[in-house]
């Protein structure tokens, strides 16, 4: 009822209710009704063979329970059980052993449906515990913020991933299988193993088994128990958060499926590695890494004092850490929170826990790396990720510039601003910076650009290393030489305008001067086509746009550094919002004792190329089209301990060796680059850096994703584009092969998860709990039939339980009735004819209606007279039947009694 009550009525009673209660209502001591409560919205009775019966409701909460969350009322003789559902009730239903009301109904489970989540409740066992939901109707509890897909991974890959994720199953839930059953999913064609990776929200990553037509989740891994808790301190909060809400949000992922690393990258400017083990662990301290990235026009306001080699950033390749918890320089420690004149400064977003870190067997923290606060300014959102296990390093970018960590020795390589990567042969025209202004690049390398005329080098006073300047002192040349350009400029001017008088001239002159012969300060290069821009539009070419190229991809390869080496090396190649290819050569020691002890070089090695628009992706071939991986470890246990250990040492040694080419292939093309950018894509041979082929892939549109994938019949550059078309590219010839208007980008959501992966499969997020999966394939198409799964499959009724003769005869056992048996004419009979009755009179409409007559009038009750008939002749022919079948059961029961009893003596009954 409305008022939050139940009412309880005998079906051969007087009329009257046989129970009424208020299951949430106060009982008033004075004999009074209690309370109203809130409506009852459903309510179900089902019986038991042994006990008392089960009266599940929902609703009919008391008023004074304010901001209550929704309830299932489960009352089972004198105990009331209230279980509270963490989103709104739309409908449950009681699964019972027998679908018959006139049988013993044996409730064991209550379903549920939410309004975001469907919910199956154990009646059976005590407290109520809820089913484990197989499905993942889960996956909207974060928002989605990035998602990766692996097609063709490690067969060991999953049920490594199951046998951990098994093992975070909560306490709590019910002993039992879940107990729903119902259709039969599809069965998927492919052999191999796929596997979806999503970042939420909330810091977590979910790991997904999507071999089969279902997706199951594998593992769970939550990223923000690696920070401490906020303590909700808005002085705090404004200080050091980058956003308000959701600081722990993935924004990028980067997983080497062989080894099974994992560097997931925050939007708090953090970054995570892990390393798998099945293991579990205590982790003392947390291995951290600041790192100050910053590279702007104005960011340092005063030179360095004492005169040293300028303001090192972070420690050089090799340099010993200070401690696990605080490496950084010694002019800059990690715990100083400000400057002396107050400015916000080494401040990272997220502060990392100090207590011990208890970390069970799957994903654990191997390395932390955040960029912190410069000159109190927050540090820039990662845009860029990549890692590589067999060289040990990762390295990640964002709209300042670049840094490589080296994770096995816990220190960073290379911390670079953007047009630190150029060095001298910037392309692109930028503000010049100020003499007071220059600092020296973080990083123990030596500039050897091809073409550099910097001969500044210097000795690094904490590694012993080999560090270089690539635009300070040419920086601070031009500069001068600019104004002292200008200076003599102006002056000649101004002579020639005082001498001859005519000022108009002059201001005439001037300009044509400056455009014929441009200062010293300014690159040719300013005429260059405006679609290398980053801006989607093409009058955004303003210098101080180019000045902010942000790093958009990485890729580590085995390749040719320079242009005409003979031998190929570890590389790592940049690509810029610009559409430059900037190449960074890795001088990686030995396997073993030595990777650990001695330091990684990284030496930049000039520009491979340019293309319209951001580089979205790259990738390597080798001289018959065959896609070159990068390289990788194998995965082993890093907690291994005795022989164990033995193993694992062997396995880090079995590092994939590139061979290089012979003598007689030096002068031709080993590999080929593939590049992909917003508008085109390039395949370059590679060592002569000869670009062969080129194609336009979209000049109104720009692409919003692109991979290179490999197919069962060769590899092929896949596009997915800003006006809904996929598009397909072969590879080298770069030949359209398919090009599809399949879904105009209406949704943000849809341009940040769209991903590719190999063997024809795509995927991306349609709504926040969707995700949808899309195949380019025509193998997959072919049987897609044999994928499709049935919801609804055919089930034997069960058999009804028998009506006995005496049992019928006696009206014994419950019946269903409907309303028109309770309270109708049937059962409640016909009223006295002492009542009061109701004889309309021969005015108004009522008598109209009588008085009409005719043959319509009379044919129609003719007709309603022969239904009449018809149904109690229907009804009838039921009881006559059903008579019969009585009679035959009699009867058959009469039979086996004489049957039995026949042989027996008087004395035996």
């Amino acid at each position: 009822h409305s008022d939050g009550t139940l009412t309880i009525w005998n079906i051969k009673g007087q009329g009257k209710p046989f129970q009424t209660i208020t299951p949430h209502g106060k009982q008033p001591k004075d004999g009074k009704k209690p309370e109203p409560c809130k409506p009852i919205l459903k309510v179900e009775y089902k019986t038991t063979r042994l006990g008392d019966p089960f009266m599940i409701l929902s609703g009919g909460l008391s008023y004074d329970t304010v901001g209550r969350r929704p309830c299932l009322t489960v009352m089972h003789g004198k105990s009331t059980a209230v279980l509270e559902m963490d989103y709104p009730i739309v409908d449950f239903l009681t699964l019972c052993e027998t679908p018959y009301p006139n049988d013993f109904q044996e409730p064991y489970a209550v379903v549920v449906l939410l309004e975001k989540d469907l919910v199956v409740i154990d009646l059976a066992q005590n407290g109520y515990p809820i089913f484990e939901n197989p499905y993942p109707l889960t996956i909207h509890e974060s928002p989605v913020t990035c998602c990766e897909y692996y097609a063709d991974c490690p067969v060991d890959l999953i049920p490594a991933l199951y046998s951990v994720g098994s093992r975070q199953k909560r306490q709590g839930y019910s002993k039992k299988e879940w107990p729903i059953s119902g259709g039969n999913w599809g069965l998927g064609t492919q052999s191999y193993p796929e596997i979806i990776i999503t970042g939420h929200a909330d810091g977590t990553v979910k790991f997904w088994d999507a071999s089969a037509i279902m997706l199951q989740v594998l593992y769970k891994l939550k990223t923000a128990k690696v920070f401490e808790k906020s303590r909700n301190n808005k002085e705090e909060k404004q200080n050091t958060e980058i956003v308000d809400e959701d600081p722990f949000a993935i924004q990028i992922m980067a997983w080497c499926p062989e080894s099974r690393m994992l560097c997931v990258a925050g939007v708090s400017a953090n970054l995570i590695i892990y390393r798998f083990s099945k293991q579990e662990i205590t982790t003392e301290v947390v291995q951290l890494l600041e790192v100050r990235l910053q590279y702007e026009v104005n960011d340092m306001e005063s030179p360095p004092e004492g005169g040293g080699g300028g303001d090192r950033d972070l420690p050089t390749p090799g340099a010993a850490s200070p401690s696990p918890q605080t490496t950084g320089p010694p002019t800059h420690p990690s715990n100083s929170s400000n400057s002396s004149d107050g400015v916000r400064d080494n401040v990272p977003c997220l502060k990392v826990r100090s207590t011990p870190l208890k970390q069970s067997p799957g994903y654990q923290v191997e390395l932390v790396v955040q960029l912190v606060w410069v000159s109190g300014e927050p540090p820039q959102q990662i845009t860029s990720l990549a890692l590589n296990s067999s060289y040990g390093l990762i390295v990640f970018g964002n709209s300042t510039g670049l840094a490589v960590v080296d994770y096995l020795q816990k220190t960073v390589l290379l911390n670079l601003g953007t047009v630190e990567l150029y060095g001298s042969n910037d392309p692109y025209q930028r503000q010049p910076r100020s003499p007071r202004k220059t600092r020296q690049p973080s990083g123990g390398l030596c500039d050897i650009n091809e073409g550099s005329a910097s001969e500044d080098r210097c000795k690094s006073p904490t590694s012993g290393k080999l560090s270089f300047n690539s635009n300070c002192s040419l920086t601070t040349i031009q500069l001068l030489l600019t104004v002292f350009r200008y200076c003599m400029f102006v002056y000649c001017v101004y002579s020639l305008s005082v001498c001859v008088g005519a000022l108009p001239l002059c201001v005439l002159f001037s300009t044509v001067l400056l455009s014929v012969c441009p200062p010293r300060g300014a690159n040719p290069l300013d005429h260059r086509d405006n679609s290398f821009s980053r801006s989607r539009s093409s009058s955004v070419t303003s210098i101080d746009k180019e000045a902010r190229e942000a790093i958009t991809s990485f890729h580590f390869c085995e390749t040719f550094a320079r242009k005409g080496d003979s031998t190929i090396t570890p590389c790592l190649y940049v690509g810029t919002s610009l559409g430059t290819v900037l190449a960074l050569a890795l001088n990686l020691p030995p396997a073993g004792e030595q990777r650990l002890l001695q330091p990684v070089i990284v030496l930049p090695s000039g520009t491979l190329g340019r293309l319209k628009g951001s580089i979205l992706r790259m990738a390597f071939l080798d001289n018959t089209g065959t896609f070159l991986p990068p390289a990788f470890e194998l995965w082993y246990e890093p907690n291994a301990v005795g022989a164990d250990s033995e193993e694992r040492d062997k396995a880090r040694k079995r590092r994939p060796v590139s061979v290089s080419p012979s003598t007689s292939q030096e002068l031709q093309e080993s590999q080929y680059a593939v590049v992909c950018s917003e508008k085109q894509a390039k395949v370059i041979a590679l060592p002569s850096q000869n670009c062969i082929f080129k194609h336009s892939i979209t000049e109104t549109s720009f692409v919003l994703r692109a991979d290179v994938v490999q197919m069962n019949i060769g590899n092929c550059v896949a596009c997915f584009c800003a006006n809904g078309h996929i598009m397909t590219l072969s590879l080298p010839g770069l030949r359209p092969l398919l090009d599809v208007n399949y879904l105009p980008l209406t949704d943000m959501r849809i341009a940040r998860t769209f991903c590719f992966t190999n063997l024809g499969q795509a995927m991306y997020l349609t709504s926040p709990t969707e995700i949808q999966r899309i195949t380019y394939s025509q193998e997959t198409c072919e049987n897609l039939q044999e994928m499709l799964g049935e919801l609804f499959t055919p089930v034997e009724t069960p058999e009804a339980p028998n009506r006995g003769f005496f049992k019928g005869l006696f009206g014994g056992g419950a019946t269903s009735l409907d309303r028109e048996e309770l309270f109708g004419e049937t059962q409640a009979g016909k009223a006295s004819r002492g009542l009061a009755q109701h004889i309309p009179g021969p005015q108004g409409l009522e008598g109209m209606k009588g008085a009409a007559s005719g043959v319509v009038a009379d044919l129609a009750r003719a007709r309603i007279a022969l239904d009449e008939r018809g149904q109690k002749l229907g009804e009838l022919d039921e009881r006559t039947a059903a008579m019969l079948a009585s009679a035959d059961s009699f009867g058959k029961h009469a039979h086996d009694m004489m049957l039995k009893c026949k042989d027996k003596k008087w004395y035996q009954f």
